[in-house]
């Protein structure tokens, strides 16, 4: 029986009885350890927490707007400042990817759930209640200000006595607890539930970027939960880890921390790395270009980034043999991630590309991908990063790579994968109008930053003086953000009134060939109601076009 014809294919999901009231549902939903509501949840959560840290972001380009401003007091600023890295680094980016890749890993390798279906849906609601232990902090009167990465000074002083720190690190401890309980679980899934004849030279390319990412989580969240917890020590019992004035040391925190930062950077791309690998070959009518050196490199650069944090540290006065180790190895990670840009590319090369909106962010993505890779390089030499260490060139770097990479990736596989979840397809007018804001938008706010950065502009400051020459940077930065804001309100709004009102998907609305989208659009409770047997890594494709030479990779 060809998979196409399998009966799980075309399986109804089990639907409520009629009448079912609010509780009921709710009561389903909260109590569900089913891998793919846990996914929506996950991603649904992501989302809510992007729109606060949007809404956050929008307040300081606001207070930037021009030269001895006061829309917000400097200690709003800074609580703002600290909350959206915060959000957007815990609450938005991995728990999007943690949940997309919740939902669909077990169907890309035919599996009927994940591993440990109720530490998956721990997994979650931990996670959920760190981002709400997070934000408890201003029921304290007024969140942590301390910036994202919180360095020991600001942690150690009277002027973060308030509890709004202890909140804080609470509130990441709890979350870095449901973030490794995933990676645990996608460990396990990957390795151990793969259907008959998935080895792991056949696996989706998603799915092997979130084994890797699940591998990274594993190093690289304990140290920061310990660096976390004594903090706590040292505020609440007395300890003086990071208490410079009693013997502590302030670089022991710096360490901590970037330690988890950087591999952090590849936590929240590997997967979007996948997504792009997965959508690329089906938009452009063509296999994966280099599929073993693909995947090479993905595990190249998981270990790799792992031996690179204290380039967040070259302006410390770390010794000249130790900025040698971290400046070639910064550079080193560039080659594996150059070799899967070129891919990308060599992908697309030739094919016969169909610019759906799946496709269009992907574009998207590796143009910002490509800029915020550049920059990073720049900044990967010491003597430069001397220069400009703690700028605004920082800043427009990191979210040129953070968000602009991540971001686009994201809203690439949710565009992709909204008709398996939900039977119905988004709009493509609505999904161009988002892209277009957000592209235009994100070139005008970041790309002015490095301007600004270069001319000295400080990052972390909440005014400046009229005679910097920064203003007008500020101002097309600030213009930018008011831009891109209305594209996550249609994104929000295209994903509900799809939800509704949108075209009917079918079951392989792409033309695909991962065993996704064998099943029914959304999938049956059980994904397959037998598991399937898979003989290369495009079941579904050779079962639809046995005899297309265009798709041989062998």
């Amino acid at each position: 029986m060809s998979l196409a014809d399998h009966p799980s294919a075309h399986a109804d999901a089990p639907t409520s009885p009629a009448g079912v009231d609010l509780a009921s549902r709710l009561r389903v939903w909260t109590t569900t350890v089913d891998h793919k509501r846990v996914g929506i949840m996950y991603v649904l959560m992501a989302v809510v927490f992007l729109v606060i840290g949007g809404v956050e972001a929008v307040a300081m380009r606001i207070q930037l707007w021009s030269s001895d401003l006061e829309v917000i007091s400097p200690d709003v600023f800074n609580q703002l400042f600290t909350m959206h890295g915060t959000t957007m680094v815990f609450f938005v980016g991995m728990p999007i990817l943690i949940g997309i890749g919740n939902y669909v890993v077990p169907l890309m390798i035919g599996a009927r759930d994940m591993a440990f279906p109720r530490l998956n849906a721990l997994g979650f609601w931990v996670t959920l209640f760190g981002g709400l232990l997070t934000y408890f902090s201003l029921a304290t009167g007024g969140a942590p200000a301390i910036g994202w990465f919180a360095y020991a000074p600001l942690t150690e002083t009277t002027f973060a006595r308030s509890a709004a720190v202890d909140f804080w690190a609470l509130g990441l401890i709890v979350a870095g607890i449901g973030t490794v309980t995933a990676a645990m679980n996608f460990v396990a899934t990957i390795l151990a539930m793969r259907a008959p004849g998935m080895t792991l030279n056949k696996i989706p390319f998603f799915t092997w970027t979130m084994l890797w990412t699940s591998v990274q989580i594993l190093i690289a969240v304990p140290p920061l939960t310990a660096a976390l917890v004594m903090v706590l020590f040292d505020r609440e019992l007395g300890a003086h880890f990071f208490d410079v004035q009693n013997g502590g040391s302030a670089l022991l925190w710096q360490h901590l921390f970037w330690f988890f930062g950087h591999p952090e950077v590849y936590i929240l791309i590997l997967p979007v790395f996948g997504m792009v690998s997965e959508i690329i070959p089906v938009f452009s009518r063509k296999v994966l270009f280099g599929y073993e050196f693909m995947a090479a490199a993905t595990m190249a650069i998981a270990f790799i980034s792992l031996g690179v944090w204290a380039h967040h540290m070259f302006a410390v006065g770390l010794s000249r043999q130790v900025d040698l180790f971290f400046i070639v190895a910064s550079l080193l990670v560039s080659i594996p991630t150059g070799i899967k840009f070129f891919n990308w590319l060599a992908t697309m090369f030739g094919g016969r590309i169909w610019f759906a909106s799946p496709m269009l962010f992907c574009f998207g993505f590796l143009s910002m991908f490509l800029i915020g890779g550049l920059t990073g390089i720049m900044l990967a030499l010491a003597p430069f990063d001397f220069q400009l260490t703690d700028s605004y060139f920082v800043v427009g770097h990191f979210h040129w790579v953070l968000i602009g990479g991540t971001l686009f990736g994201t809203f690439a596989g949710i565009h992709y994968w909204y008709p398996k979840v939900t039977g119905r397809m988004l709009s493509e007018r609505l999904a161009h109008w988002q892209f277009w804001l957000l592209y235009i938008g994100f070139f005008v706010t970041f790309a002015p930053m490095h301007v600004a950065g270069m001319l000295g502009m400080p990052r972390r400051i909440f005014s400046y003086e009229p005679d910097r020459a920064w203003e007008i940077w500020n101002q097309l930065a600030t213009i930018g953000a008011l831009i891109q804001a209305p594209s996550y309100l249609i994104f929000v709004y295209n994903l509900v009134s799809s939800y509704r009102h949108g075209k009917i998907a079918g079951d392989d609305p792409w033309d695909a060939w991962t065993l996704e989208w064998t099943t029914s659009s959304p999938p049956p409770t059980y994904n397959f109601g037998t598991i399937p047997t898979v003989h290369s890594r495009r079941p579904l494709w050779d079962t639809k076009h046995p005899d297309d030479p265009d798709w041989q990779y062998e």
